[in-house]
């Protein structure tokens, strides 16, 4: 079947949009290929109608679990054969799902990039007939992008079992030198990348600088009545902002990566339904959600870089109507992210005393250590050794860059069962309610062992099986528990340290100028990034964004705070002659002197302001006393 026609029958399109059709026709021509698409800009698309085109099975390598398990149950309803491999899953689960890939019985295979370098992954992907790889959010890989993970870099140790497979790079926020770093990093033949325009023609970008935040945010949900999203900092603050919002008669709830998973998937599933109207969250939310009517992002504390910033603002407007992205700025926030650069980079020194520490804590001596995994309560640490959690946090990640730790911070530590009665017992009982039965059903027929050992579960897995949410499951489970049925070890969410070789003293760290200083600048120039985005009141929103990934945007919004500000100007028209001007002068590709560029016009201070703008659109170039074009 042709593209075209996988697509008709399988998804109901009528036609591929943007740059779809490029990459699914370069990759099927088995090429290396990385697309540049916005949040909601249709990336699935690009790598599932080309899997079931080829032979084989598309191997998807991605770090949303929740994602996974959601797109493989979609395709299955579609009759597309799928399946993913994650953390939950007994080891007969996982070898029989790679088996299936083996014996063409699946055409996409979901994994996340930590599962990609286990043993038994590498040993049976030898075997598979692999069509392409497609690697999402793939900026990750690279050392500067803005959510670097170094169990991306195991991706590339995965090209060479199965070399004749060409990639499939995908990713919605990548400035240039990251594009370029990327397809580096990935092996590609050759450069071959596809950009989509990253703008959003139906999203208005504001900044609001205002002292009071909070009475802020509540007149803008006031005046848009619509589903919102709020994001925050600190997990703390979720809650606290959610409480004012509701006192002050706008329903809402908070949601961060410290919250039990069935209380996540509630609230989340609460606002994606539209019963709860906010939702007020940290950066863990969002990724792989997809709800078209949100009308408003609105963050109430800036993010570190504008990649971040773009993607989360992004998730407004996803229907293709009037939708609003909102920055709450002030004199406050210039010092805290600031800040956040010693935050996030403190000094060596530092970095070597927190490792002695954690040496301590542990009880390890300098020569041991390698291979050994810890539970990392991180509260009782700082507490131990009076550190700031936020400091230490940044410490460890650096540690773990330099190579001495490898540090899960959230760790898909899965529940864990074992039965206390044995099967005869089990069999006699007669005093479960329908829900029990069911669950204990759904462990019996999917999870062997467990009444000798303990074994892992995924509660989302048996969910499903026994016809129940994730929440009446886990307080199903519970309640066995309590009866002495069985023993139910809840999923834990506490952070994980492996040393990676064996504790040296404090002072031999040796930290490499591409761990440490090079990083270090890349998040100054971020840090600076959002300053200047939010302190620029003379740029189209739009064009500031678009410009810092690269792309040159012609003409204003309309829509942004910039915008409309200058819309009642008197000297609107007067400044577009000026501009005109200015980019006929140096259209010849010659230097003009200043001198010459003060006669284009009476009003010299208007005219600087436009050539000042056209410089920090890199649109012009000043070269001492020289104008010229870039």
């Amino acid at each position: 079947m042709s593209y075209i026609d996988i697509l008709h029958q399988y998804w109901g399109y009528p036609d591929f949009r943007g740059i779809q059709k490029e990459i699914i026709e370069s990759i099927g021509e088995g090429k290396d290929t990385l697309g540049l698409m916005p949040t909601g800009g249709g990336k699935s698309i690009t790598f599932q109608v080309p899997a079931l085109a080829q032979e084989g099975v598309c191997i998807v390598i991605t770090p949303l679990i929740a994602l996974m398990k959601d797109q493989v149950d979609h395709l299955r309803h579609k009759g597309i054969p799928a399946a993913a491999i994650y953390s939950g899953m007994t080891r007969d689960a996982i070898v029989a799902t790679l088996e299936n890939c083996i014996f063409g019985g699946v055409k996409l295979l979901y994994i996340s990039p930590e599962r990609i370098g286990s043993d038994i992954f590498q040993v049976k992907l030898r075997h598979m007939k692999v069509s392409f790889i497609t690697v999402d959010e793939a900026h990750c890989i690279s050392q500067w992008g803005y959510d670097f993970r170094p169990s991306y870099l195991q991706i590339t140790e995965i090209r060479k079992l199965v070399p004749h497979a060409p990639i499939l790079a995908l990713t919605a926020t990548a400035t240039p030198e990251v594009v370029d770093d990327i397809q580096e990093r990935l092996g590609f033949k050759e450069k071959n990348a596809f950009r989509m325009s990253f703008e959003r023609k139906n999203l208005a970008y504001v900044v609001r600088q205002v002292e009071d935040k909070e009475t802020e945010m509540i007149h803008i949900l006031h005046s848009i009545p619509k589903t919102a999203i709020v994001y925050c900092r600190s997990r703390r603050h979720t809650k606290e902002i959610a409480q004012k919002l509701i006192q002050n008669g706008i329903p809402a709830t908070w949601y961060h990566a410290g919250l039990e998973p069935a209380i996540k998937d509630q609230r989340q599933n609460d606002w994606q339904n539209d019963k709860t109207r906010v939702i007020v969250a940290t950066n863990a939310f969002g990724m792989g959600i997809d709800k078209p009517n949100v009308r408003i992002v609105i963050h109430i504390d800036c993010p570190n870089s504008i990649e971040a910033y773009f993607q989360e603002a992004g998730r407004a407007g996803r229907d293709g109507n009037k939708a609003y992205a909102v920055l709450l700025y002030n004199g406050h926030d210039n010092h805290t992210l600031r800040k956040r650069i010693e935050d996030t980079f403190p000094p060596k020194e530092y970095i070597q005393m927190l490792y002695n520490h954690l040496a301590y804590f542990y009880q390890i001596g300098v020569g041991s250590g390698f291979g050994c995994t810890f539970e990392f309560p991180i509260d009782k640490f700082c507490t131990t050794f009076k550190h700031f959690p936020i400091r230490a946090n940044a410490a460890l990640n650096i540690l773990q860059r330099a190579g001495y730790i490898e540090y899960e911070q959230n760790p898909d530590t899965s529940a864990r069962i074992k039965f206390l009665l044995n099967r005869e017992e089990l069999y006699r009982l007669d005093a479960l309610s329908d829900q029990e039965n069911n669950v204990v059903i759904a462990l019996l027929r999917n999870y062997g062992g467990l009444f000798s050992d303990y074994g892992y579960v995924d509660e989302s897995y048996i969910a499903q099986e026994a016809g129940l949410d994730q929440n009446q499951t886990y307080i199903v489970l519970t309640n066995l528990s309590k009866k002495r049925i069985i023993n139910f070890i809840p999923r834990k969410n506490i952070p994980l340290i492996t040393y990676t070789q064996d504790r040296v003293d404090g002072e031999e760290i040796i930290l490499k100028k591409e761990v440490y200083e090079e990083r270090k600048a890349v998040f100054i120039e971020r840090i600076n990034s959002v300053i200047n985005y939010a302190q620029n009141d003379y740029i189209c929103r739009s064009r500031q964004l678009l410009s810092y990934f690269g792309e040159k945007k012609a003409s204003d919004c309309g829509q942004c705070d910039v915008c409309l500000s200058h819309t009642n100007n008197e000297d609107n028209d007067h400044k577009k002659i000026i501009r005109e001007k200015l980019l006929a002068l140096v259209k010849d590709g010659e230097k003009h002197h200043i001198t010459e560029i003060r006669q284009l016009d009476d009003n010299w201070d208007l005219t600087a302001e436009i050539m000042e703008e056209l410089i920090a659109e890199d649109i012009l170039l000043m070269n001492g006393s020289y104008l010229i074009k870039p």
